[in-house]
């Protein structure tokens, strides 16, 4: 069955002032869209792996076929990660929406990076330093919080890995607004985090 696009869980304008409206349109209908058409489109003489979820492709890139491997890993991964990413934001100053973080994940980060603050520098930081197109995220390994980036649109999935929390950093997410100032746009971002979402993918991460 083909992967199609879910909408936005709020308006385009929802993001306000922090990620500009028409960003949010040319996001979510014109490139996350076109990962989902090249996904499908590499998948459509293989029912038998388009018949799994795309995070599942993704958890073991090793089973598909070597001529359309790249072309999962990429498209694939660019469904996989923006799906996480719309959930992960919502209208700020809603309940639960930006601020510092509560419920299990601040305590995890509290003992993991001593306050909200040093772990906001770290993922900043991170996220901040990657190279050309890419992610930055938040996972869970070994029984401590860990920041790290991929590039491109690469998935913590398959490094075997959940991702609790994820920032695009591909230019296409950012530039109307903040053209080449990647840095003002992730310290915005923190105003429209949905902590309640990622929550929950931290009770996903621990298992």
């Amino acid at each position: 069955m083909a992967y199609e696009l879910a909408p936005l869980p709020y308006d385009y304008s929802a993001l306000e002032p922090f990620i500009d409206t028409e960003t949010m349109h040319l996001h979510h209908d014109k490139h996350h869209q076109a990962y989902i058409n090249n996904v499908n489109a590499a998948l459509a003489n293989h029912p038998a792996l388009a018949a799994l979820s795309v995070d599942d492709l993704l958890r073991d890139l090793n089973k598909i076929p070597d001529d359309i491997r790249t072309t999962v890993r990429n498209n694939g991964g660019g469904h996989s990660n923006h799906t996480a990413f719309w959930n992960l934001m919502g209208p700020a100053g809603s309940h639960g929406i930006g601020g510092a973080p509560t419920g299990a994940i601040a305590a995890q980060i509290q003992a993991d990076f001593g306050d909200f603050e040093a772990f906001k520098k770290a993922f900043n930081d991170t996220a901040a330093k990657q190279f050309g197109s890419g992610w930055g995220w938040l996972v869970f390994q070994n029984g401590k919080l860990r920041v790290m980036s991929t590039a491109n649109q690469d998935s913590p999935l398959s490094q075997g890995l959940y991702p609790i929390l994820g920032n695009d950093v591909w230019e296409h997410a950012y530039y109307l607004k903040y053209q080449n100032r990647r840095p003002e746009y992730l310290a915005a971002w923190w105003n429209v985090v949905n902590w309640a979402e990622v929550n929950k993918r931290f009770a996903v991460a621990k298992g």
